[in-house]
């Protein structure tokens, strides 16, 4: 079993945002969907945020669901990089970050 299924879901998300840990699609796909089960449950953290804030969350969240259907095999340092930056985008406000998210740009390969 997987620890992280043990963890709380700050910690665990936080640990993920970690340059040294390495994401999977697992990973991915569980934030999506904690993400997804908070927009649903209308999340007073969500209901807070200003509407071009939501709007960025969105953007992000498209972002990952993208990478998710298009790239099947292992991630580079750079797409890594750039996950991490798009996971800690969509999840904004459902967690405290230690430092507001970094804009990168899609990974070229």
């Amino acid at each position: 079993m997987n620890p992280h299924y043990l963890q709380d879901p700050d910690d665990r998300f936080l640990s993920m945002l970690q340059p040294n840990y390495p994401l999977c699609r697992d990973d991915l796909i569980w934030m999506m969907d904690f993400i997804k089960k908070r927009v649903a449950e209308g999340d007073p953290r969500l209901l807070d945020l200003p509407t071009p804030r939501l709007f960025q969350n969105f953007h992000a969240f498209c972002e990952l669901a993208m990478m998710i259907i298009h790239n099947r095999g292992k991630v580079d340092q750079e797409a890594d990089l750039w996950l991490k930056s798009r996971l800690a985008e969509a999840a904004c406000g459902l967690f405290r970050l230690p430092e507001p998210p970094t804009k990168l740009n899609p990974p070229t390969s």
